[in-house]
């Protein structure tokens, strides 16, 4: 096996024997992004300077018996987690020379644990979409077929894995923007609760939505991050003060005793592709044969979700992205004629079509006579929805259900048609608006080869149980063994 398809449990095991150094590890991954990156653009920035320097900090903490389970570890970061000295764009054009100066929360704990930052991952600008189409600065290709999107918001962070770019890495999920792009290329990914992970630093796209997570080759990994992103920060008002659990305890044989909810709404969607179909109905067998129980369960309301959501979140949007108007730091427009004319140019050349298309979206949404019949009715769903799944876990233990309703699509097959592109967060985006955990897992292949995922989802602050059933569900499975050829 080659240094760069080491999983991080396995990297750790080599590190701490002493077999391997992480400076070895990080050229490894710095030659491997010289070597495919060009195929498949996951990267926006790399700073192989400060990999190398922070490689060599941890060899000599190894070296001293110093180590976490991520020291020496070379990871990535979504572009629009703040990185002191270290430019973040949100895959945008107004934010292309900014340098933010300080470490989002996240990134502070990964440095402390020891963790090799490589560089910063393609996205949609600004978190908004779901196909990395929309980034200001490149195309990120599946690395599975080259001709096909990776997923989004988050398409670098899950391409970047899956083509052994990186170890593991962080995006951010505001309507599904870990879980999805997981799905679409083979790797685990987990939106945790919302409150559960700081996101101090984390640029705002909707701000009751928006949480960051990892997306690593297998759920052993995932638990190892989410030890060490996990936890209450007084710098994030939305932080939760509860305590963080061992999330590798989880990682136990055997399902008896548990019960998973199948939705009954997600089965009669209308375009829901054969193959995810199949491979999500195997995958609930597979979980029933390790000694799981399945009842049917009902989410009513989940027809309204796709509208609620893209009400609240371009509208919350809106808010956070006024901002940027060429005044402080970002992107300014020279070539105007006063206050005014710098504000429009600025917004109007630094902010691509699908960003002004949801600020218009959001302004609107939340305009004098429109409030109510908009953003307080979507308000509103939003509450009907969590209700959903506050009574749907008094049956269940965990909730079974496809990640997307298509394996990855063409490149430029959606991009003249957004409310289509919408409609393929559907069975994500409810997760968000309840602020409840879940996550991706590979549970099979489409006829033309594409990975397709398992969406598990938990109660608040009930991670453990995605843990529990994703592992037994990958040790009963080979699926999260496979590689793309690059």
């Amino acid at each position: 096996m080659k240094l760069y398809e080491l999983s991080i449990q396995e990297a750790h095991r080599l590190l701490r024997k002493k077999e391997i150094s992480s400076q070895e590890l990080t050229r490894a991954i710095l030659d491997r992004i010289s070597a495919v990156d060009e195929k498949v653009g996951a990267f926006i920035t790399v700073d192989p300077e400060a990999a190398m320097a922070q490689a060599e900090t941890a060899d000599r903490a190894i070296s001293e018996g110093r180590l976490t389970p991520l020291t020496g570890i070379p990871m990535a970061l979504k572009d629009l987690i703040c990185t002191k000295g270290l430019r973040t764009t949100c895959g945008s054009k107004i934010l292309e020379n900014f340098i933010p100066p300080y470490d989002a929360s996240v990134v502070k704990k990964l440095k402390k644990d020891g963790a090799v930052i490589v560089g910063k991952l393609n996205m949609d600008e600004f978190a908004m979409g779901s196909s990395t189409e929309h980034s200001g600065f490149k195309l990120t290709h599946n690395p599975w077929d080259l001709t096909r999107i990776p997923g989004g918001s988050s398409g670098g962070s899950a391409a970047a894995v899956a083509s052994d770019m990186c170890i593991g890495s962080l995006g951010s999920d505001t309507g599904g923007s870990i879980r999805q792009p997981a799905s679409h290329c083979g790797v685990v990914g987990l939106k945790p609760t919302y409150g559960r992970v700081s996101r101090f630093g984390l640029v705002a796209f909707a701000s009751s939505l928006d949480q960051i997570g990892p997306l690593t080759k297998d759920v052993t990994d995932c638990a190892l991050v989410m030890n060490s992103i996990a936890g209450y920060d007084p710098a994030d008002s939305t932080s939760v003060p509860e305590d963080v659990p061992d999330y590798t305890s989880f990682l136990e044989n055997g399902l008896k005793g548990m019960v998973v909810g199948i939705p009954k709404e997600y089965s009669t969607t209308q375009g829901i592709d054969p193959d995810v179909s199949h491979s999500v109905e195997r995958a609930v067998k597979t979980i029933e044969a390790l000694g799981a129980e399945s009842v049917e369960i009902s989410l009513p309301h989940t027809e309204y979700g796709v509208a609620a959501y893209y009400v609240i979140a371009p509208s919350e949007a809106s808010s956070n992205l006024a901002r940027y108007d060429g005044v402080k730091y970002g992107y300014r427009d020279k070539d105007n004629n006063g206050l005014m004319e710098m504000y429009k140019g600025t917004r109007s050349k630094g902010f691509g079509p699908e960003v002004q298309r949801r600020i218009i979206l959001g302004t609107y949404s939340l305009s004098a006579g429109y409030y109510d019949a908009y953003y307080g009715k979507a308000s509103q769903v939003r509450t009907l929805i969590v209700r959903d799944f506050n009574n749907a876990f008094e049956t269940c233990d965990v909730i079974l259900a496809p990640v997307a309703p298509t394996p990855a699509f063409k490149i430029g097959a959606m991009t003249d048609d957004p409310l289509t592109m919408y409609l393929s967060d559907i069975f994500t985006l409810s997760a968000n608006l309840a602020g409840i955990p879940g996550i991706s897992v590979p549970c099979g292949f489409s006829s033309e080869g594409l990975p397709i995922g398992l969406q598990i989802m938990a109660r608040h602050f009930e991670e453990g149980k995605l843990f529990k059933v994703a592992y037994n569900f990958e040790q009963a499975t080979d699926f999260h063994t496979k590689k793309p050829i690059l």
